[in-house]
């Protein structure tokens, strides 16, 4: 029986009223997208149309998830919220805290150990305030999701960018910062700008060797990492219906990589398969009720173009095996033109690491396909020359896939299987000889392959693949090998070439499981204690914001002009920092430092102007705020690409960054500085960036003004005393100033709470 089905049929018994009256309004057939936001309105049923890409919406989302890591701050928010328990159903998955090295049963003894004081707080918050928690080692928060809660037509958040995983189940399920989950939490409503349409129309049927994540690195390919910014990507067709679920799921985890605020599919039989094998016939029932309102009308998608903004489409049955990368997950090269990409840039060809798993592909599915390669090359002799690891999505896939042989498969290949967690995806990974700084090539199934994000090293060259392709790869040790048209030789110096890979959509026997690893929250939370020492190095309970004073900036310094791709990852780094994610002020230490200065090209250096000398970013911010000095930071297209953390937006708010000035945003990011009571702003001209000088200082002509559509004015003061005056755009709405005049969101939370 399906988690929470007293909700999912109360969001099902809405849908068909709501629906029907949104299709009245709107005029036309609507697509599955406006039929899952017109059904969980805040206001309830529908009364006017809104406006794609230009109206602010406030919604009603069923449910929140958070991964340990972003969890910390988000429940140290809520802390100050004054709520006895949460509003919707919730829960924290310990997926981010443990770090792959020797293998699963050691590693996860290490972290349960290396984090205790974390994985306490964070089950003691969630026994408290009725939240489900899965323990470490329980699984990834997206397959958990997947396996547990997903429901078609439904709409969540959670505080991690890859949320969109679970609309391979039809949902509209969207990443978050922690201060917007906090608002779900508390019983607010979330505000979304009517998001834009992208339609992805899939025809024919996958086959040999290319599987669904091909089709979302063809799609990267296509848009780019900022293409789906402000857009929803919904897919549709044969090629869709065709498709495994968790496949499915591949695809919209990985829209995060293109921008996109989601993805999602239309109900069909492979999603009643998935919810009925993982015990969900229940939802099934429930669904099957209302299955004509929980995919796009027929019309849509007879004629898209007219529905959407933009559609793609793509020939499953055309489609090739696609290696994305290296350093971006969106430059994309069909496996019969790697051979002359790689030539062509001096990417080493010599394959060190295969990697499977993460929250992308890490199914059943997944790997059942990528051990029938491992188990051809067994059977015929060859040897592997590269190392190989696996990291299972949960506790659930390890306990099936060992049931059945699988684990057994990869093991025969010398296989290091890590625990059932994120670990080498994000950066929790102790890989032996990253420290030497060697120009290097690993394969891996992940979402992202930005610089050092994997080991640290930034000569590491990354590319994305699906699983089967990475077996085949990390077997050959070869980064140009083609298994659809290649051979290798095995132990007797024969030629052999592999067949397709082959695996179960599901498995034949049914999943199974001994302890998945959930802990149910306390009936009555009032009695549990919460404790937070003072002396910790992990934790640390927040102090709020302070508000802004209504005056205008004056004497603001530039901290970083930051040049080119300026990710989370380089905003606040992931990997040995997780550690700190609990703990504002030491996890501050690591703001910006993957930042490159545009004055002098160096990652980490910047000017202080108060003394003249050089510093760590952290450090030479520190030395401002110390002396009272505002600053800003300045950057270029997409800034804030990447993860959901509002770390991103936290450690400069609290190191005393007032405004963020930028050619364009990444969406999440955009959304946390505002909750977090700073100036997230675009230069209304984008030559402006070229203006900026490193001594420069700020003035805010206008912001006692500021208001929703109205442009700021900031006068630029020059070294030699030359100034000149520039203007910033901004999407404040009325709501969102209000969060800049009270110090941030949570201060506004917290104000209602005490009223």
């Amino acid at each position: 029986m399906a988690f929470d089905i007293q909700m999912i049929e109360k969001v099902y018994a809405s849908m068909a009223a709501r629906v029907d009256k949104a299709r009245e309004l709107v005029g036309r057939p609507l697509t599955l997208t406006e039929k899952i936001l017109y059904n969980h309105l805040w206001d309830g049923s529908p009364s006017t149309v809104f406006k794609r890409g230009t109206d602010y919406v406030d919604f009603a989302p069923d449910r929140v998830a958070c991964q340990d890591a972003t969890a910390q701050m988000a429940l140290l928010q809520f802390m100050h919220a004054g709520k006895k328990t949460v509003a919707v159903p919730t829960t924290v998955h310990c997926d981010h805290l443990i770090q792959a090295k020797v293998g699963a049963k050691t590693d996860l003894a290490v972290a349960t150990s290396q984090s205790k004081e974390v994985f306490d707080f964070l089950s003691s918050v969630s026994n408290k305030y009725g939240i489900g928690f899965w323990k470490p080692g329980a699984g990834i928060i997206h397959q958990v999701v997947l396996e547990n809660y997903a429901f078609p037509g439904g709409m969540m958040i959670g505080t991690d960018s890859h949320t969109v995983n679970a609309g391979g189940l039809g949902m509209l399920a969207i990443g978050v910062g922690g201060a917007d989950a906090v608002d779900v939490m508390s019983g607010m409503a979330w505000e979304l700008k009517f998001p834009k349409l992208i339609g992805v129309k899939l025809t024919g049927k996958l086959n040999g060797w290319t599987a669904p994540k091909d089709v979302i690195l063809r799609v990267a390919d296509i848009l780019t990492v900022k293409g789906g910014t402000g857009a929803i990507v919904e897919y549709f067709g044969e090629g869709a219906i065709n498709m495994s679920c968790t496949g499915k799921g591949t695809i919209c985890n990985m829209g995060a990589e293109i921008g996109a605020t989601t993805s999602t599919f239309g109900y069909d039989d492979s999603m009643r398969r998935y919810l009925a094998s993982t015990g969900r016939q229940d939802v099934v029932a429930a669904a099957d009720k209302v299955a004509s309102y929980l995919t796009g009308d027929e019309e849509v998608y007879s004629n898209p173009e007219t529905y959407f903004d933009q559609v793609i489409e793509i020939n499953l049955s055309e489609l090739e095996p696609y290696i994305n990368g290296p350093f971006t997950p969106d430059r994309g090269t069909p496996v019969s033109k790697m051979k002359e990409e790689a030539a062509k840039n001096g990417w080493p060809l010599k394959v060190e690491w295969g990697l499977i798993g993460s929250c992308t592909n890490s199914s059943y599915e997944d790997m059942a396909r990528a051990a029938s390669i491992v188990e051809q090359a067994v059977a015929h002799g060859i040897t592997p020359k590269a190392e190989f690891g696996i990291n299972p999505g949960s506790e659930q896939v390890r306990y099936t896939i060992e049931r059945d042989g699988i684990i057994a498969t990869f093991e025969k290949m010398g296989t290091k299987v890590f625990t059932n967690a994120c670990g080498p995806c994000i950066g929790q990974w102790d890989r032996e000889g990253a420290d030497k700084g060697e120009k290097n090539t690993i394969v891996h199934s992940f979402n992202r392959n930005f610089s050092k994000r994997a080991d640290g090293n930034p000569n590491t060259h990354a590319f994305v693949t699906s699983p089967e392709m990475v077996a085949a790869l990390a077997i050959s040790g070869d980064l140009s090998f083609n298994p659809i048209t290649d051979t290798l030789l095995n132990d007797k110096g024969e030629a052999v070439k592999f067949n397709p890979p082959a695996g179960d959509e599901l498995p034949s026997k049914g999943f199974a499981v001994e302890d998945a690893g959930f802990q149910a929250p306390a009936e009555d939370g009032s009695g549990v204690q919460i404790l937070v020492s003072e002396t910790s190095d992990r934790l640390q309970l927040l102090a709020p914001f302070d508000a802004w004073d209504g005056k205008n900036y004056t004497g603001v310094k530039l901290l970083i002009k930051a040049f080119g791709k300026c990710t989370t990852d380089h905003i606040s780094m992931a990997g040995p920092w997780l550690r700190f994610r609990g703990h504002l002020d030491n996890i501050s230490n690591n703001m910006l430092i993957g930042a490159v200065n545009a004055f002098n090209q160096e990652a980490n250096k910047v000017k202080n102007q108060l003394t003249g000398e050089y510093g760590a970013v952290p450090a030479v911010a520190r030395a401002y705020k110390a002396a009272g000095v505002a600053t800003m930071v300045v950057g270029d297209q997409n800034y804030g690409e990447g993860s959901s953390r509002e770390h991103a937006a936290m450690e400069p708010r609290f190191l005393g960054v007032k405004a963020v000035l930028v050619k364009s945003f990444a969406r999440i990011h955009e959304t946390n500085l505002k909750k977090q009571g700073m100036l997230a702003l675009t230069f209304a001209n984008e030559a402006d960036y070229d203006k900026i000088q490193e001594n420069d200082t700020f003035d805010f002509i206008d912001l006692t003004s500021f208001a929703p559509g109205k442009p700021l004015t900031i006068e630029i003061m020059h070294a030699d005393g030359s100034k000149e005056s520039i203007l910033a755009n901004h999407t404040y709405n009325d709501s969102q100033i209000g969060w800049f005049k009270a110090g941030s969101a949570l201060n506004l939370i917290a104000a209602a709470g005490n009223a």
